[in-house]
């Protein structure tokens, strides 16, 4: 039996009760971040049964974001959700930077950190501790490492996180399932406390059946952003064992989700911008050098949150 994860950040996050909530960056007209339209964003986030929110991370845009903006937004989120729910900001770019970034979190409220991979550089494992220690080690907030990209852990490394105090898990983007078993059993056998792993891939429910199935139920939700209804019916699903919901779900929506997110470079963002517009919150477009799906595309996506609300007429009956 493990010991219960440090800190109070890791008990509110460890219990699965909804989707984690990345919330898109609101711009105005003027392409300025606009902090009204966020906080009504964030707010509705919250009222729908999100289990923390994750400010200006990858959805949110973080790497569009100069400084003072992303305090400000990770301000208003803390505002917004009233201490409701836990409130995680993004934290990246070199180690000097990640660590401004992750200051700048903490004088705006923020409850921890989610570090995103260093900017561009691909580095040996060492520099990768290095990196994430010194970052977990600059503030009082409690860290959740991203894996993805170039930043790629062994299960050595992982257990060396595991055994830091300020970092409390794993958030997963790169998708490789012997990866994460082989992370998962050693961080088991040699670490005597629970340690929090998170699916981290673009939307996350497709692969939801597959993670559960090594014990990883904590999952981000961009759908939740536009479909919060959608996403709660597949949440609540794959947490209770009713397959038949999670695969009809599965088959009639997420997948034709990824099929069309799949047809533009950076639609893991756009395309969740868009279908916040869709449901009636003008957040604004993409800043560069992300661009904005096709009018066709947005078509499709109408068509899909139609289909899939249409899908939970009498779903888990």
């Amino acid at each position: 039996m493990t010991t219960p994860a440090f800190g109070p950040l890791a008990a509110r996050l460890g219990i699965p009760s909804g989707p984690l909530f990345f919330p898109v960056t609101a711009y105005g007209p003027d392409g300025a971040v606009d902090l009204d339209t966020y906080r009504t964003h964030v707010r509705r986030g919250v009222e729908a049964g999100a289990a923390a929110v994750f400010a200006c991370c990858g959805t949110g845009e973080f790497h569009a974001l100069a400084p003072e903006e992303f305090e400000a937004c990770v301000a208003a989120a803390v505002e917004a959700t009233e201490g409701r729910v836990p409130v995680i900001a993004g934290a990246g770019y070199g180690t000097a930077l990640a660590v401004q970034y992750a200051r700048l979190a903490e004088r705006a409220g923020a409850d921890g950190l989610l570090a995103m991979p260093p900017y561009l550089v691909v580095a040996g494992q060492e520099g990768l501790l290095r990196h994430y220690t010194e970052l977990a080690e600059a503030t009082s907030l409690s860290l959740i490492v991203y894996q993805r990209d170039n930043a790629v852990f062994t299960p050595e490394t992982v257990v060396a996180f595991a055994r830091h105090p300020k970092i409390l898990g794993l958030k997963d983007g790169l998708g490789d399932l012997d990866l994460m078993q082989r992370i998962v059993s050693a961080v088991r056998a040699e670490v005597p406390r629970e340690f929090l792993y998170f699916n981290g891939l673009p939307t996350a429910e497709l692969t939801g059946l597959a993670y559960r199935g090594i014990g990883i139920t904590l999952y981000s939700s961009a759908v939740f952003c536009f479909a919060p209804d959608i996403a709660q019916a597949f949440h609540k699903a794959l947490n209770t064992g009713d397959d038949a919901t999670v695969n009809k779900l599965l088959d009639g929506f997420y997948r034709p989700l990824v099929e069309l997110r799949n047809q533009g470079r950076g639609y893991a963002v756009s395309l969740v911008k868009a279908g916040v517009r869709l449901r009636g919150l003008d957040v604004g477009g993409v800043r560069p050098p992300l661009q904005e799906p096709t009018e066709e595309h947005v078509k499709q996506l109408t068509e899909l949150i139609e289909r899939g609300q249409a899908l939970l007429e009498g779903a888990g009956e």
